[in-house]
């Protein structure tokens, strides 16, 4: 007979393990199933400044690592599993794995989201050959290298400026005239000496034979297409992605309600349209994803998964 769980989370980023700690503490038998790393988007980021208690110089990984510890120090299951389906719409809910299928009285959808792609010629080819989503992985190997960072948001000026740490030069490349990062950020990268900006343009082609060697931009407003070659000494320069993400709802279309662009909708409770079915974190339609409000909608959708076992199971 196939073990019952009380809840079974779906993603081991800060808001799965946040419902982790909080559901496994509250005494529900808890599994959390991660296909990646622990800790999701987190373990790429150098610096988590804005999280509120963080102690100086912690690391995205670092702060994972904590989490995870906590939450298996009050007795949550952790694996690591590629789910294939989940059927949530019975009131006992099935996760099927590669390897075994699980069942449980609620669900928790943290799944999180994916770097959103430019789609050009030669980015699938070259990436991880030069073409990088991650500065914290990657930065160091562009020391004295010329980078191109592409993005305007929050994210993007920030790892432009971690990336100049190790670069000669980066090149932040906007679509549009203005940012939408944050004015301290914008500020921040304005006066950093090795920081420049290229606005109204985009990537049209990575260039490469093995390993990045250029990038064609345009300009969206002239016209103008410009070739940009790695100086011949150096024979490599960097391409990082920073253009927003992909909401991981791929297993649960046409089953749980998702809003025009693909995010979970929920109620101030994380509970889905479908009962026993929550979402937390950044999968979740919300004004702001961050790690504080990750955590925060995780600890809020385990609450109610309890409160939802309470009103709908005998003991």
């Amino acid at each position: 007979m196939e073990e019952l769980y009380d809840v079974i989370i779906i993603g081991a980023g800060p808001a799965g393990l946040s419902a982790g700690l909080y559901a496994a503490r509250a005494k529900l038998k808890t599994l959390v199933i991660e296909r990646d790393a622990v800790g999701g988007q987190i373990t790429g980021t150098s610096e988590v400044a804005n999280y509120p208690g963080a102690v100086p110089e912690v690391t995205g990984p670092l702060l994972a690592k904590r989490m995870a510890e906590q939450c298996d120090a009050f007795g949550a299951e952790r694996i690591k599993a590629n789910v294939k389906q989940m059927f949530l719409e019975d009131k006992e809910k099935r996760i099927e794995t590669e390897d075994a299928t699980y069942k449980a009285k609620s669900v928790i959808l943290a799944m999180g989201a994916s770097p959103r792609k430019l789609g050009v010629p030669g980015e699938k080819e070259l990436t991880g050959k030069g073409v990088s989503y991650c500065a914290t992985c990657d930065a160091e190997f562009f020391t004295d290298l010329e980078v191109y960072v592409f993005g305007g948001g929050d994210t993007a000026l920030e790892e432009a400026v971690f990336i100049s740490k190790f670069a000669r030069k980066v090149t932040i490349v906007h679509r549009r005239d203005t940012f939408r990062a944050a004015k301290s950020l914008i500020e921040k990268a304005s006066k950093n000496p090795k920081i420049e900006f290229l606005y109204d343009s985009g990537a049209k082609e990575i260039l490469g034979d093995g390993m990045v060697s250029g990038v064609i931009l345009q300009n969206y407003k002239t016209g103008e297409i410009k070739e940009v070659y790695a100086d011949e000494a150096d024979g490599l320069m960097g391409i990082f992605m920073f253009v927003g993400y992909l909401p991981q709802t791929e297993l649960i279309k046409g089953s749980v309600s998702l809003n025009d662009v693909g995010y979970i909708v929920t109620d101030d409770k994380m509970q889905t349209n479908l009962n026993g079915v929550f979402a937390a974190g950044d999968i979740r339609e919300k004004p702001l994803r961050q790690v504080v409000t990750a955590v925060s909608d995780g600890a809020i959708a385990a609450v109610q998964a309890e409160k939802y076992i309470e009103a709908n199971f005998e003991d």
